[in-house]
């Protein structure tokens, strides 16, 4: 799908501050982009199941991955599923609680995920994913073996159905409340690496890596 936009369906149109929402890709990507934690959603023995996991875009598919074990893996492949990323960005403090909000980005996807089976296409995506992350690494490490592999489930989805929905800037109050004499505003709520921590059991004479030390908000 090669469209600049997402077509709106009854569950990706947002339905309420539908003004927040966005079906433009560039804003969908950039906001998977942010953050590799998502949540998917399953049916699971006919019970709803949201898992925690990390996930990464590859063009116009989005990728997560677990063990091979996993009975919520094994019954999600080609079923529908519905998979998010949310980042908080602040708490905004109104003049009435009906009108405290919080600043956020956030995506919500949905599709039928598939199983990416061929060995070397799945270690090319596990190789995408180390590489999203960390440049340089995967080269580095000691090599997959074929049972790690064969342990390893990842699963994809095109980002065909979905939106994206923000809230950012001050609060939004009712004209007659901008009198009232309490404080309001936004508190920044920000997301930062700190300084690199060694394995203890980590060879001596090892260097942290150029791209673990650009990752570092430390001065």
């Amino acid at each position: 799908m090669t469209d600049e936009t997402l077509t709106p369906t009854a569950l990706s149109r947002p339905k309420r501050k539908h003004r927040r929402g966005s079906h433009r890709r560039s804003d969908i990507h950039a906001i998977l982009d942010a953050s590799p934690l998502c949540h998917v959603g399953y049916l699971v023995a006919g019970r709803p199941v949201v898992t925690p996991t990390l996930q990464w875009r590859e063009g116009d598919h989005v990728y997560w991955h677990g063990s091979s074990a996993s009975r919520t893996l094994r019954t999600s492949t080609n079923t529908e599923v519905c998979l998010t990323v949310s980042l908080l960005d602040g708490y905004v403090l109104a003049r009435s609680g009906m009108n405290h909000s919080a600043n956020y980005r956030s995506v919500m996807l949905f599709g039928r995920a598939r199983e990416v089976v061929d060995p070397e296409r799945k270690a090319a995506r596990l190789r995408a994913f180390v590489e999203g992350l960390w440049p340089g690494r995967w080269d580095a490490l000691r090599p997959m073996t074929e049972q790690e592999l064969k342990a390893t489930t990842v699963l994809s989805m095109p980002i065909e159905e979905g939106a994206a929905k923000v809230r950012s800037g001050p609060p939004a109050d009712d004209e007659e409340d901008y009198a009232w004499p309490v404080w309001c505003g936004v508190v920044p709520i920000r997301q930062a690496y700190g300084q690199a921590e060694p394995d203890p059991r980590q060879l001596p004479g090892l260097a942290v890596p150029e791209y673990v030390e650009a990752m570092s908000d430390d001065p």
